[in-house]
């Protein structure tokens, strides 16, 4: 009989929230936003005095406070777990989010750090699709190392084109018990979970993964879509605690798994959108030298890039980020005063790149379903595609004790 463990999967625990208004319980993923604190206000202001995952997570746009707001981090988990949260499944959450491309579903689950490796030349089951900065690393360790409770933005892709891990538990959904029905803030959809809690369900579940495990080939079971960084520090710290445990105490220690999302490649719903580059304090001698290397890079076949400055756009056929990422990385290292970001969605990269000093470069859609045959060769580089829009990622709102 398969079972989840033999894949490196968990149906833990899972704590909800008991607060008046849901809404202000779920904000967007800490890695949005960055080149818009105005967007990071406009929520603190809507949350107030509420309880909201905003007190327990570390906005990225924040990164620089990181010494400031942990302990305050800390001190919310511990009152949240006496006063808010409460056990509410054990087992897997069904989740729909109501996007602009349809309803997007997944499976709420915790994975095995041990069967995760974002290293170049991976073959765990577990790995990343990009490239993974180090240094954005120890900041949210500082977050999960002592923290109590766990509350996940981490979005994990499974190549499953039959439809056979979730689909068939959608198909069952009278019998899954309602847990959330919430309208979110911002614009930011919907979001509508239920319990997977059936011992039935749990297996089929278990046999659908390993039946995709056994066909995976050089491929991962599960690729990082969203939340490789968090993932990092997860593993980053389970390897400190585990350091210092027998190995009884490791083999069942709440910290060596990862609360994530589970969602299908194939889901109709499931957009990729590229991630757009802007470079920021150019002077005009700068940005000269910058278009001289785009022009030299370029092609001339297909993956054409857009650069937006204020004098106006021009386009550079055949530059893909294979190609864009290693030259603007040279780029930033000969020019020390330039800095480089990375932006969701055309209208606000183009609004950025208009700036008198900046420039925006915009990429095209990537190919969603090239992914798993790439990443079964290695990751891609950082920032390559994004699943959706900003205001399309997970937001936080379930968690899970890990202290």
């Amino acid at each position: 009989m398969p079972d989840l463990a033999s894949v490196g999967v968990l149906a833990p625990e899972i704590l909800l929230p008991r607060v008046a208004d849901e809404a202000k319980w779920a904000v967007i993923a800490c890695d949005q936003y960055t080149s818009q604190p105005e967007v990071w206000e406009e929520t603190d202001r809507l949350v107030g005095a509420a309880p909201s995952t905003l007190r327990i997570v570390l906005p990225e746009v924040y990164l620089s406070e990181a010494a400031q707001r942990v302990p305050r981090i800390h001190e919310t988990m511990r009152a949240y777990a006496q006063t808010v949260l409460t056990s509410s499944v054990r087992g897997m959450i069904l989740t729909q989010r109501r996007t602009e491309s349809g309803p997007r579903r997944g499976l709420l689950l915790a994975v095995d750090l041990e069967e995760y490796d974002f290293s170049p030349g991976s073959t765990s089951r577990v790995r990343a699709t990009e490239g993974t900065i180090l240094a954005r690393i120890p900041a949210r360790t500082q977050v999960r190392r002592g923290a109590l409770l766990e509350c996940p933005h981490v979005m994990l892709l499974v190549d499953d084109p039959a439809k056979t891990l979730i689909e068939p538990l959608y198909a069952r959904l009278h019998a899954q018990r309602p847990l959330y029905d919430v309208e979110l803030l911002q614009g930011m959809g919907h979001l509508t979970g239920w319990a997977v809690e059936d011992a039935s369900d749990l297996a089929a579940a278990a046999a659908a993964l390993c039946a995709l495990d056994a066909a995976r080939g050089d491929a991962p079971l599960f690729a990082v879509g969203d939340g490789n960084h968090s993932l990092a520090a997860a593993r980053a710290c389970w390897l400190e605690i585990k350091a210092a445990l027998p190995p009884e105490e490791a083999a069942v220690h709440p910290a060596r798994w990862a609360l994530c999302e589970v969602v299908n490649l194939h889901d109709p719903a499931l957009r990729f959108a590229p991630i757009h580059r802007v470079l920021t304090g150019l002077a005009p001698t700068c940005l000269a030298a910058l278009e001289q290397r785009l022009a030299s890079a370029a092609s001339g076949a297909g993956n054409d890039v857009q650069l937006v400055t204020a004098a106006g756009q021009r386009t550079y056929p055949g530059l893909p980020v294979q190609v864009l990422q290693p030259l603007l990385d040279e780029f930033l290292a000969a020019h020390p005063a330039a800095a480089l970001d990375y932006v969701h969605g055309d209208e606000a990269a183009r609004a950025l790149g208009r700036r008198p000093d900046a420039c925006a470069l915009l990429l095209p859609a990537p190919d969603k379903f090239a992914l798993f045959p790439a990443i079964a060769k290695g990751p891609l580089p950082r920032k390559a595609f994004s699943m959706g829009e900003a205001h399309e990622k997970r937001c936080y709102f379930e968690c899970r004790r890990i202290g």
